[in-house]
C-alpha cells in the first residue's frame, strides 16, 4: 500500500512539475554571442568600408550598430538565416570612431553586444619639414625647437591641438607647436623628430585627421 501511494504521488504530484520544468525551459531565451570586424582600421574619409559580424545561434536576429565619433549614429540590420550580416559604411569626417554591434533582444535569444572596434578616417595632407638650423629658435606655441621635439607647424589649428599623422603604414600623434608652413599646397611642417619617426622623404603627402 506505501508503494502504491508513493506510485500515486510521483504520477499526480511530481509530472506537472517535470511539465512545467520543460516549459519553462523551453521558454527561456538563448545566450547570444556577436562577433564584429571592420575590413580595414584606416581609410580616408568619404570612402566606405565593410562592417561585417556574426550571430550565434543563427537564424534571423535583429542587430544595432553604434557608430561613435565624429560620424556618431545608429543603424538596423537583420541577420541571414546563418546569423551573418554585412553593411557599408562611409565615414564623411576625420577623426577616431569606434564601432560596436548589438543583439536586439527578442523572445528567442538575449541581448548581447560585440567587442569594440576602432577606426580613424584620414584626409590627404600637404606636408614639408622642418629643424636643420633653427634648433634652439623658439617656437609660436611656447618652447625652443629641439632635435627631439615631437610636434607640427600649422596655420590656424589651435596651439595643442593633437594631430595623427599616417605615412606608409607608420603613425604617430602629435601637437601643434608652431605657426606654418607658409608655401602654397602645404598644410603642415613636420619637425625633423616626426618626418624620422614616420619615414617621410621631406616633401609630400601624408593622411592627417586634422
Amino acid at each position: 500500500m506505501p508503494a502504491m501511494a508513493a506510485a500515486i504521488a510521483l504520477s499526480v504530484g511530481l509530472a506537472p512539475a517535470a511539465a512545467k520544468s520543460e516549459r519553462t525551459n523551453h521558454n527561456e531565451r538563448s545566450r547570444s554571442h556577436v562577433s564584429l570586424h571592420l575590413s580595414t582600421h584606416s581609410v580616408l574619409k568619404g570612402r566606405g568600408l565593410a562592417v561585417r559580424g556574426k550571430v550565434r545561434p543563427s537564424g534571423h536576429h535583429r542587430v544595432k550598430l553604434v557608430f561613435r565619433g565624429p560620424d556618431g549614429g545608429t543603424r538596423g540590420v537583420t541577420t541571414k538565416a546563418n546569423g551573418t550580416f554585412a553593411v557599408r559604411w562611409l565615414p564623411e569626417r576625420t577623426g577616431t570612431h569606434a564601432v560596436r554591434a548589438f543583439v536586439v533582444h527578442d523572445r528567442r535569444v538575449r541581448g548581447s553586444r560585440s567587442a569594440k572596434r576602432r577606426l580613424t578616417s584620414y584626409r590627404l595632407a600637404g606636408a614639408s619639414y622642418y629643424g636643420p638650423g633653427l634648433y634652439g629658435n623658439g617656437v609660436a606655441c611656447g618652447g625652443t625647437l629641439l632635435p627631439g621635439t615631437m610636434g607640427v607647424a600649422h596655420k590656424t589649428l589651435p596651439c595643442g591641438t593633437k594631430v595623427k599623422l599616417r605615412y606608409h603604414g607608420r603613425t604617430v600623434t602629435v601637437p601643434v607647436i608652431d605657426r606654418g608652413p607658409y608655401v602654397a599646397g602645404r598644410d603642415y611642417d613636420l619637425t625633423e623628430a616626426v618626418k624620422e619617426r614616420l619615414g617621410f622623404p621631406g616633401v609630400g603627402t601624408v593622411l592627417a585627421t586634422r
